[in-house]
């Protein structure tokens, strides 16, 4: 202590410039700083993701996965994926919440059981004859179709019949980078003992069919639907899903909020301006918009465009976190 009182009062001569550097010094001695110098960077004045807008087109990486599924078995890789990472950042990142990687399951092949802290959902892409069986549970998967597995149930994928079986993860992984909570237990068998289970009523599959059967029942140019529980709550406590069908030539009315979003092509071409950044797109690929880029859809002439995309509105509206340009509500939460 003594030593530490005669370097603050010495501190005491010198210009006030010369002061504050040598007060700064003595902060940094008992691992403090000072709030006043990075002030801005803490509080800025508007969100600051680090992600960037970025496209995924299926039609350039979907050889490469296929080469993975000649060269990796799915014992070595356990999940055979290739993650969708935002040139911004490096892995799980693909936008700063959210995580994305197409997977991909050959013929008679078993993605081993195993079941973890993260919640995923998988959007099927391509294929026939694959299979995912979740808690016991086998569900036969369909293009087009949501399914989910939530946390800590044990699952694992296979595929029957001919050729690829490829879908889109997408995962809370990143908020683990934060929260250091996640891992992951393996089962003592490849396959979890399951049943198989009736797409029509499990809870943890959404039908594309009925999906696009009830984007197409309303009326409007632009029409959203989100993926709901039968209790009306999202997918999840984080993680949430929605599709949309834009009339062909038409655009969405420009959006900026705090949530971010992986979005897929499921129908039709088209392109999106986000952020100020032009991407073209068509059936199959996946592109990313960050937290509060203002965001709009085009579709191309010719053909109606369906979308699907994940966000994390369900975590952002928990936590009091979500907020949209041109909103300002303020209030007092009591008990």
């Amino acid at each position: 202590m003594a030593t530490s009182t005669t370097t603050v009062v010495s501190s005491e001569h010198g210009t006030k410039e010369e002061q504050t550097a040598q007060l700064l010094r003595n902060a940094a001695e008992f691992k403090t700083k000072p709030l006043w110098t990075q002030m801005t960077r803490l509080n800025p004045p508007a969100p600051n993701p680090t992600c960037t807008p970025h496209i995924w087109r299926y039609d350039e990486i979907r050889p490469h996965l296929l080469r993975a599924g000649e060269l990796v078995t799915e014992k070595q890789a356990e999940r055979r994926v290739l993650m969708l990472i935002n040139p911004a950042r490096d892995a799980p990142y693909t936008t700063d919440t959210i995580y994305a990687g197409l997977q991909l399951v050959m013929p008679n092949e078993t993605a081993p059981a195993h079941r973890h802290t993260a919640f995923a959902c998988r959007f099927i892409i391509e294929g026939q004859g694959g299979f995912t069986a979740v808690h016991g549970r086998r569900i036969h998967m369909k293009r087009g179709d949501l399914i989910l597995t939530p946390t800590w149930n044990w699952h694992d994928h296979g595929k029957d019949g001919s050729g690829p079986m490829i879908w889109l993860d997408t995962l809370d992984l990143p908020n683990f980078m934060h929260f250091p909570v996640h891992f992951v237990e393996h089962f003592n068998q490849p396959r979890y003992p399951a049943e198989d289970a009736d797409s029509a009523t499990s809870p943890i599959v959404f039908s594309w069919k009925v999906m696009r059967a009830a984007l197409d029942a309303e009326e409007g140019d632009c029409v959203t639907r989100r993926y709901l529980k039968k209790d009306g709550r999202d997918i999840s406590r984080i993680l949430g899903a929605s599709a949309t069908r834009l009339k062909t030539g038409l655009s969405t009315p420009a959006v900026q909020e705090t949530a971010s979003f992986i979005v897929h092509v499921v129908e039709g071409t088209g392109h999106s301006v986000i952020g100020g950044v032009r991407l073209d797109w068509k059936k199959g690929d996946t592109f990313c918009i960050p937290s509060w880029n203002e965001f709009v859809h085009t579709a191309n002439d010719g053909e109606d465009v369906y979308l699907y995309h994940v966000d994390e509105k369900p975590m952002l509206k928990s936590l009091g976190f979500y907020r949209s340009a041109g909103e300002d509500t303020e209030g007092i939460v009591s008990d």
